[in-house]
């Protein structure tokens, strides 16, 4: 499944794979998911990512906040027409839970856009599937 979300002509895709792990892993509950995500800029500016901001929650419902400067180490600038793609994780000690927030991006003329991340669901393919 692939979950989307557009602001501002901007469009997060985000695309998650559950990681199996071993035995003594899940014994410990611990999980893992990747994520992949493709920024594509549909507008008629190029916009800069400065800073994102996350909010994790478990299936127990346990919150977490992650802010930070630019993704995975960089801070990318798209120009109209293009896009930026990049791969991470998320560890969690339930079997599901859901990840979503905004990255903060700043156009060519200094105007900050709080950029939607659409909110997607971890999901153990072991577990049974839940709407978190």
């Amino acid at each position: 499944m692939i979950y989307t979300a557009t602001t501002d002509g901007v469009t997060v895709s985000v695309r998650v794979q559950f990681v199996p792990r071993n035995d003594d892993a899940i014994r410990a509950h611990k999980w893992l998911w990747t994520y992949h995500i493709t920024i594509a800029n549909a507008s008629s500016r190029a916009v800069q990512l400065k800073t994102r901001h996350w909010r994790i929650t478990d299936a127990l419902g346990r919150v977490q906040t992650v802010d930070g400067e630019g993704v995975v180490g960089e801070t990318p600038r798209i120009a109209p027409g293009d896009s930026y793609s990049y791969a991470s994780g998320c560890p969690l000690d339930t079997d599901s839970g859901t990840m979503g927030g905004h990255y903060m991006c700043v156009t060519d003329e200094g105007e900050w856009l709080a950029i939607q991340v659409p909110l997607f669901s971890l999901d153990a393919t072991l577990s049974k599937r839940t709407l978190n």
